[in-house]
C-alpha cells in the first residue's frame, strides 16, 4: 500500500485541452486520471520548468549553494518545479567553478515531498561564452569565445550536468562544438548569433535542438536576407524559446511565433535575472550591471535588454491572454521543455509521471504548488 495518497479534484490542464476530473497521487507519482464532468475545483496543471533562468527572489543561479536554494524556493511559489540554473557568459576560467557549485548542490538538494521543497534542479545551462560579439546582447564582451579558442578541456569540465548550451553557429569551430555536445547528449541551442540563412541552417543540421530567445539577439526575418530566426520559425524540428513578457517580443508576433511553429516546439522561458520579484533596482549579470525600471531590465545606461523580471507563471498567463490556448500556453511551459531534455517523468499529468502539480485560480495566478508531497501556498 502507498504511504501517502491523496485525490486532487479540478479542471485538469491537458494536452488536449481543459478537462474537469481527478488526479490520483500515490508517493509523490500519478497513479490515476479520471475526467468527471461533474468535478469541481481551480484548473490544475503540470509543474512548470524553467529551461533558462539566471536567478529569482534576488538569488543568483552563478552564486552559492545558500543562493542556489533560495532561487529554487522562490521559483516554485511561481509554480516552476523544476528548473536549469543558467550562467550568462563567464570568465573560461570560472565555467568549471560554475559547475561544480550546481552540481555539487544538486547532490544535497531536497527530494521530492520534501515541506521545504524548492524547484528541483535538472543540471545547468550555459548561455555564453560562444556568441557573436555584435549579438551580445546584456553580456560582456571581453568574456566572450570561439569554440576554436575555448581551452582545451574547458568542454570536458562541464559536461557533468550540462544540459543546455548557446552557440552562435557562424563562429569558428562552432559546427564541430555542436556534434560533439550532440554526442554528448547535450541540448545546443542557437542564439546570440548573426547568421545568415545557410549558417543557421548548417548549425541545425549538425544538430542543434533549440534557439535560444527567438528574435532576440539574432539575425531576423529579413525578406532579402533571413537570418536565424527566420529558419528558426521554418524548421518544424527546431524547437525556440519566447520570453512572453511583452518588452522581448512584441505581443502581435505571439500568435504569429504560435502559427509558425508546431506547437510541441514552442518554449516558454523566463530568462529572469537575480533581481526579479523584487521590485525595481540595480543587479548585475555575469559582470555587467543592469537596473529594472517598471518591470524592464536593461544594462546600465543603454537600452539593450538584460533579460526579464517575470516567471513562468505570468508567461503562461501572458500567452494565455489570446496567442493561443491554455492547454497550449502550459504545454509550453512544462510538457514541451520536459521533452526537449527528455524528462519523460514529468511535465504532463498522466500516470506513471511525478505529481508536479499547480494549482491556478480563475486569473491563472499560482495558489498552490507541490513536487508530489507536501502542498505550498503560490506566490499568487
Amino acid at each position: 500500500m502507498p504511504n501517502h495518497r491523496e485525490v486532487v479534484e479540478g479542471r485538469l490542464v491537458l494536452p488536449e485541452g481543459v478537462v474537469p476530473g481527478r488526479v490520483t497521487i500515490e508517493d509523490g507519482w500519478i497513479a490515476a486520471v479520471e475526467p468527471d464532468p461533474t468535478a469541481v475545483g481551480p484548473r490544475i496543471a503540470p509543474g512548470f520548468i524553467d529551461v533558462h533562468v539566471h536567478g529569482w527572489g534576488g538569488f543568483a543561479a552563478t552564486g552559492d549553494a545558500a543562493e542556489l536554494t533560495g532561487m529554487s524556493r522562490a521559483l516554485l511559489r511561481r509554480g516552476v518545479t523544476s528548473f536549469l540554473p543558467t550562467a550568462p557568459a563567464l570568465p573560461e576560467s570560472e565555467l568549471p567553478r560554475f559547475a561544480d557549485r550546481v552540481r555539487t548542490w544538486m547532490a544535497a538538494a531536497p527530494d521530492d515531498g520534501a515541506p521545504d521543497d524548492g524547484a528541483q534542479p535538472l543540471g545547468f545551462n550555459l548561455e555564453g561564452p560562444c556568441l557573436a560579439p555584435g549579438r551580445r546582447g546584456a553580456h560582456d564582451p571581453a568574456l566572450l569565445r570561439t569554440p576554436a579558442a575555448l581551452a582545451q578541456g574547458t568542454i570536458d569540465a562541464v559536461l557533468d550536468g550540462l544540459r543546455v548550451m548557446t552557440i552562435a553557429p557562424e563562429l569558428d569551430g562552432a559546427l564541430e562544438l555542436i556534434e560533439r555536445l550532440v554526442r554528448e547528449d547535450v541540448v545546443v541551442s542557437l542564439g546570440h548569433s548573426d547568421a545568415t540563412l545557410d549558417q543557421a541552417r548548417a548549425g541545425y543540421r549538425a544538430g542543434a535542438r533549440s534557439t535560444t530567445h527567438l528574435f532576440n539577439a539574432m539575425s531576423g526575418v529579413d525578406h532579402r536576407a533571413p537570418g536565424l530566426a527566420g529558419v528558426a520559425l521554418d524548421t518544424d524540428d527546431a524547437f525556440v524559446e519566447l520570453i512572453a513578457d511583452g518588452n522581448h517580443v512584441h505581443p502581435a508576433l505571439w500568435r504569429i511565433v504560435a502559427r509558425a511553429k508546431p506547437a510541441d516546439r514552442l518554449l516558454l522561458i523566463s530568462d529572469a535575472l537575480p533581481i526579479a520579484g523584487t521590485g525595481d533596482g540595480r543587479t548585475m549579470l555575469g559582470g555587467l550591471a543592469c537596473e529594472v525600471r517598471e518591470g524592464r531590465a536593461t544594462v546600465q545606461g543603454t537600452q539593450t535588454l538584460a533579460g526579464s523580471v517575470i516567471a513562468l507563471d505570468t508567461a503562461v498567463r501572458n500567452l494565455a491572454s489570446g496567442a493561443v490556448p491554455l492547454a497550449a500556453a502550459v504545454a509550453a511551459a512544462s510538457g514541451n521543455p520536459a521533452a526537449l531534455l527528455g524528462a519523460g517523468d514529468r511535465g504532463r499529468i498522466e500516470p506513471g509521471r511525478r505529481a508536479h502539480l499547480v494549482e491556478l485560480d480563475d486569473e491563472l495566478r499560482v495558489r498552490r504548488v507541490t513536487r508530489g508531497g507536501t502542498w505550498i501556498d503560490g506566490a499568487g
